[in-house]
């Protein structure tokens, strides 16, 4: 607070100088003494002391004490803006009049300035904000079983040990306990097919399962497809929608990572007590990662789960009736060609007639590739069996040209000891040893810069999509690089001749 002193106000800092140079006057205190309670050196002091002696209190005040500030806006421009506000720019929001007032009349100021100038005058900006939403704790579900929250947190989680994994984890809303999770390399649609059969077998079919807008739940949107396929139900199928469709379950989509603040911080607890855990035990691969953590969640459900409101349970059995195998796994419509074959990845399967010989030729079927890798062909819900097709003529001489061509770029004193026998047509070597050995490489400068680079961002603890988009590469290639322990180096290319 200020105090009036002869004309003069002082304040709380130059109150506890007016006191201290008192007491030094009076022999109370030294010069020296009094240096540090003002906080400025002892040769300042004495000046301060100096100046107090010929002008008294006057002398303690900053010299530029109601002296006008050099970038203060006149009253003239103060008026003019007040005036223009209320006549000419009236109902114009306080940044656009800034805007204005810059084009067209040459005052130039900031839009903080003239907000005070308009403030001050009572002329508030016209626009009004929306309050802030009134937000409360959304309650638990009534039933263990009703709701499943879901998602994946990438994390080093074996810290320098092993790889950095994906831990997939469900949250049982109503309690607050683990059903089911496991550690995957990524956070993929056959990680959840995993997780949703753990679930299943362990708990059984929950009623709902409340996820992210992450591209395994929904595909983002195509800047190709039109408004009508944007609004239909059929583009936001992705495989995992599709099996809990299949399976019964209903899909809640959440708008923000608050909206299923449960399962972001179980995440977060598991950061804390999993990763220590698997540093005492010792664990450095995913397999013995997941050992471990079904050991650890029994443990960890009793310690932090709550009852539910109802006991009654909510989840439901695994009827007899539906086959986990054949909706947890990919699902892909292929049209058969008129061999009876159809086409999937680097696979050619050749239908197998059935009872009635009837052929398949340009029907739609649904080839399913189960997480095991096998795969199966169904048409109008019934197994068609397939074996692998034989190769077309030219797989095969592409095949043979490469065979030959790896001969032709042998020494001839190794080709002499390869023999054919005519039993098996097997090759065989009977020196391999003196087979040349292909010397190391060393990465190149932009291999080894780019490693570098994803390393340096993984440490961030950015995502892999964050990392494609801010290094402009592929995710598949972020992929490579994440998991590598040193640059990558392709093999060098083997030509004939």
């Amino acid at each position: 607070m200020s105090v009036m002193m002869k004309g003069l106000t002082l304040t709380p800092k130059e109150q506890t100088r007016l006191k201290t140079m008192n007491l030094v006057l009076e022999g109370w205190l030294g010069v020296r003494e009094a240096a540090p309670v003002l906080g400025v050196s002892e040769r300042q002091a004495w000046r301060i002391l100096a100046a107090y002696r010929g002008k008294g209190a006057a002398a303690l005040s900053h010299g530029n004490r109601s002296s006008r500030p050099a970038n203060k806006t006149s009253e003239e421009i103060r008026q003019q803006i007040i005036t223009l506000a209320r006549t000419r720019y009236a109902g114009l929001n306080h940044t656009h009049l800034a805007e204005m007032l810059t084009k067209n009349d040459k005052v130039i100021l900031s839009r903080s300035t003239v907000r005070n100038i308009l403030v001050g005058a009572g002329i508030p900006s016209p626009r009004h904000r929306r309050p802030p939403r009134h937000r409360s704790r959304r309650e638990r579900m009534p039933q263990e079983g009703t709701m499943v929250q879901v998602d994946g947190s990438y994390h080093d989680w074996l810290e320098d040990r092993g790889p950095w994994l994906t831990l997939l984890l469900a949250v049982d809303d109503a309690t607050g306990t683990i059903p089911y999770a496991l550690f995957q390399n990524h956070e993929d649609a056959a990680g959840y097919f995993k997780l949703i059969w753990g679930i299943s077998l362990g708990r059984g079919l929950p009623l709902a399962m409340y996820t992210d807008r992450h591209a395994v739940f929904q595909p983002p949107h195509r800047p190709s497809e039109t408004v009508e396929e944007s609004l239909s139900r059929e583009r936001g199928r992705t495989q995992v929608g599709r099996a809990l469709r299949e399976l019964g379950i209903s899909q809640i989509f959440a708008r923000s990572p608050e909206a299923k603040g449960r399962v972001e911080r179980m995440a977060g607890t598991f950061q804390d007590r999993l990763v220590s855990e698997l540093r005492m035990a010792g664990i450095k691969n995913m397999d013995d990662a997941n050992r471990f953590l079904w050991g650890f969640l029994p443990r960890f459900n009793e310690r932090f789960g709550v009852p539910p409101a109802n006991p009654a349970n909510a989840y439901r059995p695994v009827s007899p009736d539906i086959n986990l195998t054949t909706i947890l796994c990919f699902k892909h419509n292929c049209k058969v060609a008129r061999d009876n074959t159809v086409k999937y990845k680097s696979h050619t399967l050749q239908l197998l007639p059935g009872v009635s010989c009837q052929s398949h030729a340009g029907v739609l079927a649904e080839i399913q590739d189960h997480l095991d890798g096998s795969l199966t062909v169904c048409y109008q819900g019934r197994v068609i069996p397939t074996r692998e097709a034989p190769p077309r003529p030219g797989t095969l001489r592409t095949c043979n040209n490469a065979w030959n061509s790896s001969f032709s770029i042998l020494p001839k004193e190794i080709t002499d000891n390869f023999v054919c026998e005519d039993d098996d047509l097997k090759i065989k070597v009977e020196r391999a040893s003196i087979l040349p050995e292909i010397p190391d490489r060393r990465p190149t400068t932009k291999q080894q810069a780019r490693w570098e680079a994803v390393q340096e961002a993984k440490l961030r603890g950015l995502s892999l999509r964050a990392i494609a988009r801010e290094l402009g590469i592929s995710r598949n290639t972020v992929k490579k690089h994440v998991v590598a322990t040193s640059p990558i180096v392709y093999p060098p290319r083997v030509t004939a001749g």
